[in-house]
C-alpha cells in the first residue's frame, strides 16, 4: 500500500511547448511497474489550453471546478463544466482547457504504452479555440 499526501508531490508550471496560457499542473499518482496509469489535477486560467495532442491508450477528463473546453479533431468544440466527465479514445487528437472568460480544473488520467502517456503536437490556435 502507499499513501500519497497532499503536498508531497510538488506543483509545477505547463510547459510553454505544451500549453497556451497560464496552467499549472497537480501530479496525483504515477503507478508503480507492471502499472501504467498515472493522473494529475491540472488547472487552466481563464483561455488557457493544452496543445494538440493523442494518448496511446486514451485519456479520462474528470472537470473538478469551472467551465472549459474540448475538442477532437474533426468535431465541434464542446462545453464542459464541473462535474462532467470526458473520455477521449486511444490515438484521438484532441485539446481541452478553460472557457474564455472562467477557470477549469479537471483530473486527467492516462496510461503509459511503451513508456509515453502523450504525444504532443501543434498549438490550438486562437480562431480555432474561440470558434
Amino acid at each position: 500500500m502507499k499513501i500519497i499526501r497532499p503536498g508531497q508531490t510538488p506543483s509545477g508550471a505547463g510547459p510553454a511547448d505544451w500549453f497556451t496560457g497560464p496552467v499549472r499542473i497537480d501530479p496525483l499518482f504515477s503507478a508503480e511497474a507492471p502499472g501504467r496509469t498515472s493522473g494529475a489535477h491540472v488547472t487552466f486560467e481563464p483561455g488557457a489550453r493544452t496543445a494538440w495532442h493523442t494518448h496511446p491508450a486514451g485519456q479520462t477528463l474528470i472537470v473538478t471546478f469551472g467551465c472549459g473546453r474540448v475538442q477532437r479533431e474533426g468535431g465541434p468544440v464542446e462545453k464542459i463544466r464541473a462535474g462532467d466527465v470526458v473520455w477521449f479514445a486511444a490515438g484521438e487528437k484532441h485539446w481541452h482547457g478553460a472557457a474564455p472568460d472562467t477557470a477549469m480544473s479537471h483530473i486527467a488520467i492516462q496510461e503509459s504504452i511503451d513508456g509515453s502517456p502523450v504525444t504532443w503536437m501543434e498549438k490550438v490556435t486562437d480562431a480555432d479555440y474561440l470558434n
